[in-house]
C-alpha cells in the first residue's frame, strides 16, 4: 500500500472568504478578475473558478488530517476539470473515480497520482477494471459479490494481485436529497454489512484478491457530522470482526458527502469551512478510536469545488406572461442541471450592480422544457436584454454534468489564480458536436 499521509499545509490559518465572488464597486469580480472582462473575452455560457479557493477548501482537509495515516481523495465527478486536477495532485491529492474515463482524465492530470486513485461506482466494466489494474491503482471499492468475481478474473487474465475494499452498506439515514443518499438498505450501492463477514471469508480463497480494507459511503450535500460517525462506528465492528477471521484490514474509506451551505448571502456567509471540515475530521477521529492502526481514506468533492465556481450567462431578453416575469437567458439546464434536477437553490447576482428596484421573476432557459429553470419567484434586481448575471456555488456538478441536449455546445471555462485569468476549456462547436456521427 503506497498511500499519501495528509500534511498540513498551513492554508487554514490564511483568510479566505467563503466565496471568491466579491463587488468592487459595482461589478463583480472573481477575485481579482472582472467577470465583465472574462465576459467580453470569452463570452457565455462561462464557468469561473478561483483556484485560491479551491486550494484553501482542499489544504483544509489535509490540515485537518495532519498526524494520522491518512490520503484525500478528491472526488473527480463533481468537477473533473483536467487543470482542477493537476492543481489538486501537485498538492498530493488522492482521487476517487468512478468510470473508466475519469481514471484517463487522472492519468492525464498526472500519472504519478494514479497511485492515490480509489475505483468506486456500482457498475465498473471488463474493460475500466483491466484500465485500473494496469495503473496500479491504489484500490477498488467493491460493490458486490459478483464484482469481486470479475475482478479476481481479471486480475488472474493479468497476472497481477488486485487491491479492494468491500463498500457495506451501514443502513444510516442521512439526511439529504433522495437521488444523492446511497448509505440506506433500499439503495443500489455496496452490500448490506451483516453479509460482509461472509463475502470475505470466500474471497480469502483467491490468490489474486487482497482484502486490504473496507468502504463506506452514505450519500452527498449531509450537513450533519453524526451520521459519518455513526456509519464509520458500524464499520469499525465489521473491521474487527474481519481480523479475529485473519484478514489484514489495513485501510478504511469513510466515503465523502460533507455538505455546503448554498443559501448563504454572499456578502455574509454564515456557513463556516474550516470549523464544518474540522468538526468532521474529529467525529471521524473519534469514531476510528475502534480501528487501530488503519489508513484512513477521506473523500470530498462539492466541499472543495462548489463554492470555487460559478456560472456567468447573459440575459437573452424579459417576457411577460400574465402575473408572470421570466428572465430568459443564454445558460440553460443543459449547462447546470441541478436546480431542475435535484430542486438546488443557486443564488443569482448581477455582475453590474444597479440601483434600480427589485421585482419578482422566473429566470429560464431558452430549452424546450418547462423544467429548464435556475429559480422560481426569486426576488433580484430588475434586468434587461444584455445583462450579465452569475449562478453562484456551481463548481461542482455544474459543468461535470453538462450535456448537449437540443443540440446546445457546452460552455467555456476559466480557471482564475488571483489577478490571472486562463481558459481551460473551450467552449464546443457545432462542427465538435456532429464529429462523431456518421451521415
Amino acid at each position: 500500500m503506497n498511500a499519501r499521509t495528509a500534511k498540513g499545509t498551513g492554508k487554514g490559518a490564511v483568510a479566505v472568504a467563503a466565496r471568491p465572488f466579491h463587488y468592487r464597486g459595482r461589478v463583480l469580480y472573481c477575485d481579482g478578475v472582472s467577470l465583465a472582462q472574462l465576459a467580453e473575452a470569452h463570452g457565455t455560457p462561462l464557468y469561473v473558478y478561483s483556484a485560491k479557493q479551491i486550494r484553501y477548501r482542499f489544504g483544509l482537509f489535509q490540515e485537518a488530517f495532519a498526524g494520522r495515516e491518512a490520503t484525500v481523495c478528491y472526488a473527480v465527478k463533481a468537477n473533473s476539470s483536467l487543470a482542477i486536477l493537476r492543481m489538486l495532485a501537485e498538492m498530493g491529492a488522492g482521487f476517487d473515480i468512478v468510470s473508466g474515463g475519469e481514471l484517463e482524465r487522472v492519468r492525464l492530470a498526472s500519472k504519478t497520482a494514479l497511485k492515490r486513485v480509489v475505483f468506486s461506482g456500482a457498475g465498473k466494466q471488463e474493460w475500466e477494471i483491466d484500465a485500473a489494474l494496469k495503473a496500479g491503482i491504489l484500490m477498488f471499492n467493491v460493490e458486490s459479490e459478483a464484482e469481486l468475481g470479475l475482478l479476481a478474473t481479471r486480475a488472474e487474465a493479468l497476472g497481477v494481485r488486485a487491491r479492494f475494499a468491500l463498500r457495506v452498506n451501514p443502513d444510516v439515514f442521512a439526511e439529504t436529497h433522495p437521488y444523492i443518499s446511497t448509505g440506506l438498505g433500499s439503495h443500489k450501492f455496496g452490500v448490506e454489512i451483516g453479509l460482509a463477514r461472509g463475502i470475505y471469508r470466500r474471497t480469502a480463497r483467491s490468490k489474486w484478491l487482497d482484502a486490504a480494507g473496507v468502504s463506506v459511503h452514505i450519500g452527498s450535500q449531509i450537513r450533519a457530522v453524526e451520521p459519518f460517525a455513526a456509519a464509520l462506528a458500524r464499520v469499525a465492528g465489521l473491521v474487527g470482526e474481519l481480523r479475529e477471521d485473519g484478514h489484514k484490514i489495513r485501510v478504511v474509506d469513510a466515503g465523502g458527502g460533507l455538505g455546503i451551505d448554498y443559501l448563504d448571502s454572499p456578502t455574509e456567509p454564515k456557513f463556516d469551512a474550516a470549523r464544518k471540515v474540522r468538526e468532521y475530521a474529529a467525529a471521524l477521529a473519534k469514531a476510528a478510536e475502534r480501528l487501530g492502526a488503519v489508513h484512513l481514506l477521506v473523500e470530498p468533492g462539492r466541499f472543495v469545488a462548489a463554492q470555487a465556481g460559478g456560472l456567468m450567462t447573459r440575459v437573452i431578453g424579459v417576457k411577460q406572461n400574465g402575473a408572470k416575469t421570466f428572465v430568459i437567458t443564454d445558460a440553460a439546464m443543459n449547462d447546470l442541471i441541478r436546480p431542475a434536477l435535484y430542486q438546488a437553490h443557486h443564488e443569482i447576482l448581477p455582475v453590474r450592480r444597479g440601483r434600480g428596484a427589485s421585482t419578482k421573476v422566473d429566470v429560464v432557459g431558452p430549452i424546450c422544457e418547462s423544467g429548464d429553470f435556475f429559480a422560481h419567484d426569486r426576488v433580484m434586481e430588475r434586468v434587461k436584454a444584455g445583462d450579465l448575471l452569475l449562478l453562484l456555488d456551481a463548481g461542482a456538478y455544474g459543468m461535470s454534468q453538462a450535456s448537449n441536449y437540443n443540440t446546445r455546445v457546452r460552455a467555456a471555462e476559466v480557471l482564475v489564480d488571483e489577478d490571472e485569468a486562463r481558459l481551460i476549456r473551450r467552449r464546443e462547436t457545432l462542427r465538435d458536436l456532429m464529429a462523431a456521427e456518421i451521415l
